[in-house]
């Protein structure tokens, strides 16, 4: 031990003051690698399948990197005032105290993890924390089913932290201080050099776990990055997720799902299991020979805002010019205002909340239903295409988990033009050309979601594309004209390929632009375009409301897809004449639109009902009450989503 400690020592005396540090950061590499090596030669199979083992390595360093910034920042804020000669004794208590902590706390972490995947196939998780409120449970659970693991887990826990901090004592007794004018002056410099080390990336969005998720396989993402840092990360998520439906008072469940389910598109259908309620097989309204392909292109913030015959600005011609080739649905409407809101509703079917997106949340990682879960048990190629970073709002993870088995974005692509949020609109286009004639070329069926991101601030595009609207470049306006230029050249090269008149397209916003205005809802600013043409697609004008959660089903008829799936839309194929409704989420406002009568819900407020006029886009507050019967209906709709996430039941069987 104490030539260990000499050689520790004797490699990190350039340090000074910060060698404690230093040979924790190191012992924590050490550890981290050793244990992901560990798990990769115990989950070979899947590992070695992926193809991806030195990335996956490489990425693993950077991701403890991350985890060993944390456990710096402490130490390096207090350095100024502890990191002098006239306290070293305590600063060598105080790190030595510090590192072993860290050090017991990722040894713990994992040691428990090849358990934990034995259970979860993940690495420990927010379910990690939430069992720790059960701790009778667990211990018994722990004790009786998992004995041996749980005492040679504590074991090698307790010894190698006794080795640890043994080992960081005896190193630090040599350990040099600084002059106090070299600790302020090298102050700064260390604070920029942890703040990156943090940060991992120069891009304008720090490194996250999503970053780290590589494969189509959610374990071997997981063990990409380290058991701490997921905990870290899930307590994070966790505390954001505090606002949930139940802010609007409170509903009985029994009532949820019936009213849900009593909707006139869904009173037909069989709700057979009680363990997933909004489960049901839907017939495909167009029986086809043989399925039809699939590509949904969402579009960056393109509202109705921008689209003249729906009461917006000319910015969009390429887009009315293909509304008189299919589906035009004239009063579809956003859940959100957020790209993530709009992946939720459009590729899984799912209603808002007034948490944050289940694209982000970490109960819906895995085996949350999406059209590419459901597709992907079809026999269908699954692929999602993006112009920037796919781990951007965590999609990256999201889509690997749910189905997903490839992921495109701006890392493999060669860009003519390259703005803040990557690849412009044309490029993208044209990798989603090429991906589309591979997938073709396989002879399988296919889904691809394409994600645009030109009209995005800065509002940054290639110049002589288009004759400008605004006098200033880089406004949202021309920013939305250049997005619609891109668009009409995609789908116009798309059809003069093979595989068009054998695919479904769907052209639709994930929201409007930046949400602006005095109205308590802002409903106007939540109407969005939508347009599916391609394959054997007539013209038809949708003037019925619709929301973006009736989308998936629709697709599903037209492919010609029969499947079980939990969402709770219409399939406007089998019925586009009945009434609709759209659902809403602006902060904690929830609105059910029904007709031209808008619920509103708020938190700890009494609803409100307004009415809403289409034409001028503006609501009007009524001095009257809403009815039960009304407050039942948006009260149902906005609990059952919660309740379907948090108990994990927007899923398919097992």
């Amino acid at each position: 031990m104490n030539r260990a400690a000499a050689r520790l020592a004797r490699l990190t005396q350039w340090a000074g003051p910060y060698a404690t540090l230093v040979q924790m950061v190191l012992a924590g590499l050490v550890i981290l690698s050793l244990s992901r090596l560990g798990l990769a030669a115990w989950q070979w199979e899947r590992v070695s399948a992926t193809g991806i083992l030195g990335e996956m390595l490489v990425q693993g360093v950077r991701a403890d990197l991350i985890l060993l910034g944390y456990l710096l920042a402490l130490p390096l804020v207090l350095a100024p005032f502890l990191a002098q000669r006239y306290s070293a004794r305590a600063w060598k208590l105080f790190t030595v105290t510090w590192a072993s902590l860290g050090l017991l706390f990722i040894i713990f972490m994992e040691l428990s993890t090849p358990q934990f995947i034995m259970q979860y196939d993940f690495r420990p998780n927010r379910l990690f924390i939430e069992y720790l409120s059960y701790p009778k449970e667990v211990a018994a659970t722990l004790w009786n089913g998992f004995r041996l693991a749980v005492i040679l887990g504590v074991s090698g826990t307790v010894l190698l932290s006794v080795l640890v901090f043994r080992l960081l004592k005896s190193a630090s007794a040599g350990t040099g201080m600084w002059s106090p004018k070299l600790v302020l002056l090298t102050w700064p410099l260390l604070v920029l050099l942890v703040g990156f080390q943090i940060r991992s990336t120069t891009e304008h969005r720090p490194a996250n776990p999503a970053t780290f998720a590589l494969t189509g396989d959610a374990m071997v993402n997981s063990l990409i990055i380290n058991s701490p840092w997921s905990v870290i990360d899930a307590i994070a998520s966790m505390r954001k997720e505090a606002n949930s439906s139940e802010i609007y008072g409170k509903f009985p469940r029994e009532k949820v799902f019936p009213a849900v389910t009593s909707a006139p598109w869904l009173r037909d259908y069989q709700f057979t299991q009680e363990e997933l309620p909004t489960l049901h097989a839907q017939q495909a309204a167009i029986q086809r020979d043989k399925p039809l392909n699939l590509v949904i292109v969402l579009e960056e913030s393109l509202g109705a805002t921008f689209v003249q015959s729906l009461g917006g600005l000319p910015v969009t011609p390429e887009l009315e010019k293909l509304k008189n080739e299919g589906w035009w649905f004239e009063q579809l409407y956003a859940t959100g205002t957020r790209s993530v809101r709009g992946i939720e509703a459009v590729v899984a079917g799912y209603a808002p909340t007034p948490a944050r997106s289940v694209v982000k949340l970490s109960l819906a990682q895995q085996n949350f239903y999406t059209l590419a879960l459901g597709l992907g048990k079809q026999g269908y190629h699954t692929e999602f295409v993006y112009g920037g970073e796919a781990h951007f709002d965590n999609m990256r993870s999201f889509f690997t988990g749910n189905g997903f088995q490839n992921v495109v974005d701006r890392s493999e692509m060669q860009p003519k033009f390259v703005g803040s949020w990557g690849a412009s609109d044309e490029d993208l286009f044209d990798k989603s050309l090429e991906r589309l004639k591979q997938l073709h070329a396989q002879k399988k069926p296919f889904f691809s979601l394409i994600f645009s991101s030109s009209n995005h601030e800065p509002f940054e595009f290639p110049d002589g594309k288009i004759e400008l609207h605004d006098p200033a470049k880089q406004t949202v306006n021309n920013a939305v004209k250049y997005a619609d230029y891109a668009l009409g050249k995609f789908i116009a090269e798309a059809k003069k390929q093979d595989y068009w008149k054998d695919t479904v397209f769907l052209i639709v916003a994930d929201h409007d632009n930046r949400v602006y205005g005095n109205s308590l809802m802002p409903i106007k600013k939540f109407h969005i375009p939508g347009l599916i043409l391609g394959a054997d697609v007539a013209p038809k004008r949708i003037t019925t409301l619709a929301s973006q959660i009736d989308l998936g089903p629709t697709l599903l008829s037209m492919i010609g897809i029969s499947s079980t799936h939990p969402m709770i839309g219409r399939d406007f194929v089998k019925d586009s004449t009945t009434p609709g409704r759209a659902i809403m989420q602006f902060d904690n406002y929830f609105t059910w639109l029904e007709g031209d009568t808008a619920t509103i819900l708020r938190p700890s407020q009494e609803p409100l009902i307004g009415r809403y006029d289409f034409a001028k886009g503006e609501l009007q507050l009524t001095d009257t009450r809403p009815t039960q019967a009304q407050v039942d209906q948006a009260m149902a709709h906005v609990i059952a989503p919660s309740l379907l996430y948090r108990e994990q039941r927007y899923r398919l069987t097992k």
